[in-house]
């Protein structure tokens, strides 16, 4: 048994293909700490409903175009850099704006779960 696990998600382009243009490291890589999607979305992409957590946030991280994410009624304006963090409790929706793709990883981790991060939590060895 090997401590890492790989995969080979192709080119991000690629991923609108897929089945709603996303792909979920959770399956991809048995993930325990935290959800992570990776997603292209084609102009005119907007998810058809609004939704919220019981009780992970997410990060929303734009890697290309531009869009909106709507959180609790107000328009947040995206592009490529932005990144968004959304609490579980808050209604949230995200669509594409530009005529160009849209592309953007998500993170969702249980809120108040980070005990420790970056180098305080590594060891040298």
């Amino acid at each position: 048994m090997t401590n890492y696990k790989t995969a080979e998600l192709g080119k991000i382009h690629d991923l609108i293909n897929q089945e709603n243009g996303k792909v979920f490291l959770h399956d991809v890589l048995d993930l325990t700490g935290c959800e992570i999607s990776v997603n292209a979305a084609g102009k005119g992409f907007k998810v058809p409903f609004n939704h919220k957590h019981k009780q992970n946030e997410e990060v929303y991280i734009i890697l290309k175009g531009e869009g909106i994410i709507t959180v609790d009624g107000t328009a947040i304006n995206v592009k490529e850099g932005s990144v968004v963090k959304i609490l579980p409790q808050a209604s949230r929706t995200i669509e594409n704006t530009a005529d160009e793709e849209f592309q953007f990883i998500c993170v969702q981790a249980k809120t108040n779960s980070l005990e420790q991060f970056g180098l305080g939590d590594a060891e040298l060895c």
